[in-house]
């Protein structure tokens, strides 16, 4: 999406992909101009030079392997977010 984090709908699954190239897949509660909060996260950092959507593919088949109950980080951080259940699913 191209649209700021703080439009994101609360309550719903989002992929978010950061700067630093990690990856944040959770449930979204909120956002401000500094700080990002989330809930039942799975944060990945991928391996330099390989592409996420691999895992990101498979968190939307299998469902987010929780490993941070509650997660907050730099709204600054954000480069894109997508819904989890827009993601295509493995066949």
């Amino acid at each position: 999406m191209t649209e700021p984090i703080h439009t994101a709908p609360h309550g719903i699954n989002l992929v978010i992909e950061t700067r630093s190239g990690r990856v944040i897949l959770g449930r979204f509660d909120s956002a401000d101009a500094f700080q990002v909060h989330m809930h039942d996260c799975d944060i990945h950092q991928p391996a330099p030079g390989t592409d996420p959507e691999a895992y990101i593919r498979e968190t939307a088949t299998y469902g987010v392997d929780v490993k941070e109950r509650d997660y907050s980080f730099s709204a600054a951080e954000v480069v894109r977010w997508r819904r989890l259940g827009d993601i295509p699913k493995l066949t």
